[in-house]
């Protein structure tokens, strides 16, 4: 349910240095899509749904993404390409330019919170330059009963000024657009950038600090779901591995699909109170669930629509990243409220492109780690300017944008979790058989589906495994309801050398990878 606004609460934006704006506080998304249409920012879709263009970013720049270098972050934070430093006396001078660009604006405002468990929540205001960053923030982030506003006090800030261009000479940015996260100051500020993707993982990022540091709690880039016996299973995995599609399944209960955290009390619960998908090539028949929830309150991003307001979900003319954000209540499987205990099933995904990862395997303690600090996916040709064909991606605990710690430091809290709570390590290839991108066709989500189902029934405890002799994976034999030849992936291949080639040259992907993290 739609909480009911507005409240009678009161503040003043003088307090955020922004003078003579009109603030429009607490909208409800019915009134935002209105004043979207309205101010011609966006078009209403033939299933309810707002669609809108995020401009010249339709995804995140990882590298225009900062913290602060103060007290508080300079001895823990990880410092390199991924976390880069920037001045606190700059940022104060960015931050107060970017209040007087919104000084005697429209100024969309929104008091909201994350964490699903009381004892996490951090409560988060959000001020936004266009009515439909405000109503991503409405989808994304936990939405608070009107009782809850009157005394609402909040503990980080979110700027959001997407019409706001730095002077990367001036200001300290690589160039006009920035995503800055202040610990001291609990504030994020973003500017120069309409991707909403931008909003939702500023806080994230923020908690992927928090919460290890003070609170000795794992944060998770991972999807999660609850069975029928109360069991929870984390699905970890980059873009386009099918972390959303996957744990968003009528036979289980959705916790979330990208943001969770695993207390030491072997609890999860999620951060937010949305769902952010992909939707290239989305179907009803594929993607039921998903597909289902595009209704008015979704708020599609960089889609195509014909005349009468059908959108071409095969269109990625725009991008590749088309997105869609909606409340979680629009699935109708869902756990209320957003957590869980009693982990027992953790899935790590990848889109193999080269087609030589089995597409199940189990994973040993140790591998477990491993696998978890390389976080490997694979790039195909047209996701990216300049990729041909298929690269092999590896981003440390399937998230490394977004963790300001070493990854060693969230790989050892995962592992002592594993071993405590003896929870089953699975590597899901979701890619490629048969063959290399191009050559090869992508693994059935049917199969996936029915070798992760297996998986959760405990159907692949007594079954044969075998050794993958590049990978030296565990790799079941046979698995319901899957064709026993695919399960080796060399199997599927024509020309078997070409597999081992292939194969040689991804472990060695791996071994130059790891490198970095060996001392």
């Amino acid at each position: 349910m739609e909480p009911l606004y507005p409240t009678t609460k009161t503040f003043s934006l003088k307090n955020y240095g922004i003078e003579n704006a009109t603030m429009r506080y607490q909208l409800s998304s019915e009134q935002l899509q209105e004043e979207v249409v309205q101010n011609d920012q966006g078009k209403i879709t033939s299933s309810g749904a707002l669609s809108i263009k995020t401009g010249e970013f339709t995804g995140r720049s990882p590298k225009d993404r900062f913290i602060v270098k103060d007290q508080i972050t300079e001895d823990k934070v990880w410092w390199g390409d991924i976390n880069i430093p920037f001045d606190e006396k700059a940022f104060d001078a960015l931050y107060n330019k970017v209040t007087k660009y919104l000084s005697g604006k429209e100024i969309f405002v929104r008091d909201s919170y994350a964490c699903a468990d009381p004892e996490y929540k951090l409560n988060i205001r959000v001020l936004n330059e266009y009515p439909w960053s405000n109503m991503f923030a409405y989808n994304m982030f936990l939405r608070p009963e009107t009782k809850e506003l009157e005394s609402f006090s909040p503990d980080w800030l979110i700027v959001n000024a997407p019409g706001f261009m730095a002077d990367p000479e001036v200001d300290g940015t690589r160039q006009h657009n920035f995503a800055i996260l202040n610990f001291s100051k609990k504030i994020a500020l973003i500017g120069g950038t309409g991707y909403t993707g931008e909003i939702k993982k500023g806080i994230f990022s923020a908690l992927n600090f928090i919460l290890p540091v003070e609170r000795n709690c794992l944060p998770m880039h991972c999807s999660a779901n609850e069975g029928e016996d109360g069991k929870t299973s984390l699905f970890f995995g980059l873009s386009g591995t099918g972390k959303t599609t996957l744990s968003t399944d009528p036979k289980r209960k959705l916790i979330g699909d990208d943001e969770h955290a695993w207390t030491e009390e072997n609890t999860v619960f999620n951060f937010e109170g949305g769902c952010y998908a992909k939707v290239i090539d989305l179907s009803s028949e594929k993607e039921p669930e998903i597909y289902g929830a595009i209704k008015k309150g979704a708020l599609l991003e960089n889609i195509i629509l014909d005349e009468s307001g059908n959108v071409d979900y095969n269109d990625v003319s725009i991008t590749q990243n088309t997105r869609v954000s909606y409340p979680i209540h629009h699935i109708e499987n869902i756990k209320v409220p957003s957590r869980s205990k009693d982990v027992t099933n953790v899935f790590f995904l990848t889109a193999d492109a080269f087609g030589v990862l089995p597409p199940i395997s189990k994973l040993t303690k140790e591998q477990a780690s491993y696998h978890f600090i390389s976080g490997y996916t694979a790039k195909v040709a047209g996701t990216e300017a300049g990729v041909n064909e298929p690269l092999p991606s590896f981003s440390a605990c399937f998230g490394a944008p977004f963790m300001p710690l070493h990854p060693q430091e969230y790989g050892n809290m995962l592992m002592e979790k594993i071993e405590k709570t003896g929870a089953n390590v699975w590597l899901v290839n979701t890619g490629w058989t048969g063959g290399a991108y191009g050559t090869g066709s992508r693994m059935k989500l049917k199969y996936t589906r029915a070798m992760i189902n297996a998986a959760l029934e405990g159907k692949l405890d007594d079954v044969e495994y075998a050794i993958d002799q590049h990978f030296d994976l565990n790799v079941p034999q046979n698995c319901p309801d899957v064709p026993s030849e695919i399960l080796n992936p060399r199997n599927t291949w024509e020309d078997k050398e070409a597999y081992d080639t292939k194969a040689k040259e991804l472990v060695n992907s791996f071994n130059e990878n790891f490198k970095q993290f060996e001392k």
